[in-house]
C-alpha cells in the first residue's frame, strides 16, 4: 500500500513539510558519504526557511497545550489506560517546555555562524559550493565521516525541540482517525463531511500494484478524490473504472 496525506489547512501543510524535511535530514546524517552530508546541510537550511514563519512556534505551543488539556480530562476514566495517559501528558509537557525555552527564530544559533551562512548563501546556486568558491567547505567535506556527523548533530541540536514537538503532535493526530474501506466509481469518489467537525488531515492508502494516483481535494464540507493512471510518457489520463482504497480522516 502507498500512503498519501492531504492537509486541510495551511498550518498542517507546514507541519507535514517540516516532518518530511526532518525525516530526510536524520536519514542523511546516518550515512557516510560527503555528498549525503552536503544534502543534509542543505536540508537544515530548508528547515530554517520553512520554519521562519512568525506564528509557527505559537501554533505548536497552542496545539501542545490543547492536546494536554484534552488528555487531562481523561484522568480517572476507567476505559483509559492511566499509565499510558500519564506518559503522553509527560511527553507533551517536555516538548512544550523545550520549545518554549527557545528564543528567537528557529535555528537562530545557526544564523550566527558566519561559515554556515556563507554556505547557505551559495548552496542554492547551481555548482555554487565548488572548491574554488568555498575552499573551507571543501576541506570540511574531506574530513572523516565521524567528524562531519558530529558537526551535523551539533548544528541540528537547536532544531530538536521543533522536530520532537512535530513528531508528537502528528503522531497524536494520526491516532484520532479510523480507517474505512471505500470505492471510487468510474475513478471518482466524493464524501460529505459532518458540519461542525474540523478535520485536519486526510490519509489515503491505495494498492501499489494498482498503478493509480489519487488527486485529492478537500475542504470543511467535502472530500473529493480523482484517480489517474501514470503512463510511460508521464501523462496522467483519468481512470474510468471502479477501484477501492482506504480512507482515514483525522481531527
Amino acid at each position: 500500500m502507498i500512503l498519501y496525506e492531504y492537509p486541510f489547512n495551511e498550518r498542517m501543510r507546514t507541519y507535514l513539510r517540516l516532518e518530511q524535511l526532518f525525516r530526510r535530514l536524520f536519514e542523511l546524517i546516518t550515512r557516510e558519504a560527503a555528498v549525503d552530508h552536503h544534502f543534509a546541510l542543505s536540508t537544515i537550511f530548508e528547515i530554517m526557511e520553512v520554519s521562519a514563519r512568525a506564528d509557527l512556534k505559537s501554533d505548536l505551543l497552542r496545539d501542545l497545550e490543547r492536546h494536554k488539556s484534552n488528555f487531562e480530562n481523561l484522568h480517572d476514566n476507567p476505559a483509559i489506560a492511566q499509565d499510558m495517559l500519564r506518559q503522553i501528558i509527560k511527553q507533551l509537557d517536555v516538548c512544550y517546555a523545550n520549545l518554549h525555552a527557545q528564543t528567537g527564530k528557529t535555528g537562530q544559533p545557526l544564523t550566527e555562524n558566519d561559515w554556515l551562512m556563507s554556505i547557505r548563501s551559495r548552496i542554492s546556486i547551481p555548482g555554487g559550493t565548488s572548491s574554488f568558491d568555498l575552499p573551507a567547505y571543501h576541506r570540511w567535506q574531506n574530513m572523516p565521516a565521524s567528524r562531519r556527523k558530529q558537526d551535523l548533530l551539533g548544528w541540528v541540536d537547536c532544531l530538536q525541540p521543533l522536530a520532537e514537538s512535530l513528531a508528537l503532535l502528528l503522531s497524536l493526530l494520526r491516532g484520532t482517525g479510523t480507517a474505512q474501506k471505500v470505492a471510487a466509481s468510474n475513478g471518482q469518489f466524493q464524501q460529505s463531511l459532518p458540519a461542525g467537525k474540523a478535520y485536519q488531515l486526510l490519509r489515503l492508502r491505495i494498492a501499489e500494484n494498482s498503478g493509480l494516483i489519487p488527486e485529492i481535494s478537500a475542504n470543511r464540507l467535502m472530500v473529493s478524490v480523482r484517480l489517474v493512471r501514470s503512463d510511460e510518457n508521464g501523462s496522467q489520463p483519468a481512470y474510468a473504472e471502479s477501484a477501492a482504497f482506504e480512507l482515514t480522516l483525522c481531527a
